[in-house]
């Protein structure tokens, strides 16, 4: 027994335990005679505030335990009971849910999918050039596109942008026709409307 218990990694008393008992029942999860009355307390404040969780549930709970003369309950057992229903919430772990990018940025050919961004060039002399444009995801064309260096670009230029796109020369241009033969897929940037700074290149010297 000695060599089955190094090898398994246990002590030998608890083997030899095991063989002197082995019928003994496993112990189950821990229960006690109220648990039904007092777990269809809880259903009742889940069913009407299913955002809650344990501590806010015994909160209430024991509110309207002392308000009917009955002793509170511990925090612990009403965690247990929610935990053996299913009824805890998801933890919170302080981290953002990540969004898995699962489609394809890049078209297998062109004027499939056409996407917008933006971005800002900062300048030596304090100013900056902003820049709008819209590019063919395949072949990354740039199909317009707008720019100022007076400040930020505004609403109506971004239409007029989308304008000269939606214009038979720039569809003419693109397709050899007056009008698209297939609906292209447009991306568009969901970021805030004033782009990124970048670093300012080395002056010349």
């Amino acid at each position: 027994m000695k060599a089955v218990a190094d090898t398994l990694g246990v002590a030998r008393s608890n083997l030899a335990d095991q063989l002197r008992r082995p019928g003994r029942p496993r112990r189950g999860p821990y229960r006690r005679a109220e648990d039904e009355a007092v777990l269809a307390e809880i259903r009742a404040i889940t069913d009407a505030r299913p955002t809650y969780g344990y501590r806010r549930v015994t909160a209430l709970l024991n509110r309207a335990r002392r308000s009917s003369g009955e002793p509170p309950l511990n925090h612990k057992r009403i965690f247990r009971l929610m935990r053996l229903s299913s009824m805890l919430l998801q933890p919170h772990t302080g981290r953002r849910p990540v969004r898995a990018h699962e489609g394809t940025v890049i078209a297998p050919a062109s004027n499939q999918r056409w996407a917008s961004d933006g971005l800002e060039i900062p300048c030596w002399n304090g100013g900056a050039v902003r820049l709008a444009f819209a590019i063919d995801t395949h072949d990354r064309e740039i199909i317009a596109w707008v720019a100022t260096s007076g400040g930020g670009i505004s609403g109506e230029m971004i239409r007029d942008m989308v304008e000269r796109i939606r214009s038979t020369d720039c569809v003419e241009r693109r397709f050899d026709a007056i009008r698209a033969p297939q609906p292209v897929q447009w991306l568009a940037d969901n970021g805030s409307a004033t782009p990124p700074r970048t670093r300012p290149t080395s002056p010349p010297r």
